[in-house]
């Protein structure tokens, strides 16, 4: 019986096969890829905040819709709102990340706010943090 299983991806144990793209493209060409799952997860999860609803061609759910807040008054009920539908809208789209903690930090004199997302990738042991400012 084993104990503690922990689910590997099939392409990470292939060194030099990429996996995704990762952000922001800086890179000297077009952009610089990704070679681990974790990577991939991690700059999808990226690109999943910095889109919005309606920007992604054949998907137009995708995405967190969050430079609308930018422009809003903010508020504890616009930020539980904002944390629960943040939730919910991971749950759907990845459905191999669990979220362990989530915190929306407001800032209202700069008119901003921070996601801070520590998550665990299911059945892998990895996990990782992401914190986005979104300024006006």
């Amino acid at each position: 019986m084993a104990f503690n299983p922990h689910k590997i991806y099939p392409i990470d144990t292939k060194p030099g096969t990429a996996v995704g793209i990762a952000l922001p493209f800086n890179a000297p060409s077009v952009f610089f890829s990704t070679y681990t799952t974790k990577d991939a997860i991690k700059n999808n999860l990226l690109n999943f905040f910095l889109t919005n609803k309606n920007e992604r061609y054949l998907n137009n759910n995708f995405g967190a819709d969050l430079r609308k807040y930018l422009f809003e008054q903010i508020s504890s009920n616009e930020i539980s709102s904002l944390k629960e539908n943040i939730q919910t809208l991971i749950n759907q789209n990845f459905n191999n990340v669990q979220v362990k903690n989530l915190d929306i930090l407001e800032n209202p004199n700069t008119n901003s706010i921070t996601i801070q997302l520590s998550y665990d990738i299911i059945n892998t042991g990895m996990g990782d943090t992401i914190e986005i400012t979104f300024t006006q």
